[in-house]
């Protein structure tokens, strides 16, 4: 079985083995995001997906009421995640912010590549416009498996 890239330490808080590329990637697509955040990008949807389905009045107050709130909490993971990208370990509150950050990018990046079930996991041919994108989102895909597999040996 491969050593996890992630793991939780004896005396508290979290160790990453992360390489170089990895951790550069890591403090680079947050502010991409962040930039975007608060924009009418379509990319951004599934951020912020209905909360009374069709109710599109109540899904409305709701987003009104709840907007600022959530959208300062994924500013503050996101810049969580740029800033300790070279980090070698991590506290619970770091990691956990590691979690919503890596969450939100790949929610973007799969909304951008036209993710579905049958797509998941796929591997781009070299010669795709979209085989960074699509690299990203597989990479985000297994270090969200990391972060949580991570969180859940504190339980």
């Amino acid at each position: 079985m491969a050593r996890r890239r992630i793991a939780r330490r004896r005396g508290g808080g979290y160790r990453l083995r992360l390489t170089p590329p990895e951790r550069e990637l890591l403090a680079a697509l947050p502010g991409q995001l962040i930039e975007l955040l608060g924009t009418d990008d379509p990319s951004l949807r599934r951020l912020a997906p209905p909360a009374y389905g069709e109710d599109q009045r109540a899904s409305a107050d709701y987003a009104e009421m709840v907007h600022g709130d959530l959208l300062e909490g994924r500013r503050e993971a996101l810049s969580t995640l740029a800033r300790t990208a070279a980090a070698e370990t991590l506290t619970e509150d770091e990691l956990g912010s590691w979690l919503t950050a890596t969450n939100d990018l790949r929610l973007v990046l799969g909304t951008r590549l036209g993710v579905t079930e049958d797509t998941q996991g796929l591997m781009p041919s070299h010669d795709d416009p979209q085989a960074s994108e699509w690299i990203a989102y597989n990479y985000l895909s297994w270090l969200q498996e990391e972060v949580v597999a991570a969180l859940s040996d504190a339980l």
